[in-house]
């Protein structure tokens, strides 16, 4: 199961350099259910996701180099390219009268940069083990507006999008 909040961005951290970041390429075989396949580095990956938007089922399966290439192929719509920054969020703050998380709990802000043509969006998504976790959730001072109700912020809606 993947529980997420999504959020568009006010502005960037000054220091992204310094975190971790890969290069995710995804293409869509499917939208509903959404069918991804997705090259992170050198791992490859074909995704099954089911409906919903704050949590949703999430299956992944390992793929070779050649079969992420010969899928990808097949794919409708736009190949999206971005850069995921993997921030750790230490002490996130949640809704008073929440359950106070354990000592030392930690989540990771996926921030995403897109690549054209969808530059210069700039999405942060950040994942929770409990619905009543992400709706909780404070996020931090830099984020703007969540948009995980959103679907037009949906990668699979994104790649569908004529250019």
């Amino acid at each position: 199961m993947e529980i997420e909040r999504k959020f568009l961005i006010k502005t960037l951290p000054a220091d992204l350099d310094r975190f971790p970041c890969l290069h995710i390429e995804q293409a869509y075989l499917n939208v509903d259910p959404v069918v991804r396949v997705r090259k992170e580095e050198t791992h490859y990956y074909m995704t099954y996701k089911g409906k919903g938007m704050l949590a949703r089922e999430e299956s992944n399966l390992a793929l070779n180099e050649e079969s992420y290439y010969h899928l990808r192929d097949k794919a409708d719509g736009n190949i999206i390219s971005k850069r995921r920054y993997l921030i750790p969020l230490d002490h996130p703050g949640f809704r008073e009268g929440c359950p106070t998380p354990p000592q030392g709990y930690s989540l990771v802000i996926e921030l995403d940069v897109f690549d054209a043509p969808f530059a210069p969006l700039v999405l942060a998504e950040v994942e929770f083990g409990s619905t009543e976790a992400a709706n909780a959730f404070q996020p931090p001072e830099w984020f703007g507006e969540d948009v995980t109700y959103h679907k037009e912020y949906h990668n699979s809606y994104l790649a569908m999008q004529k250019f």
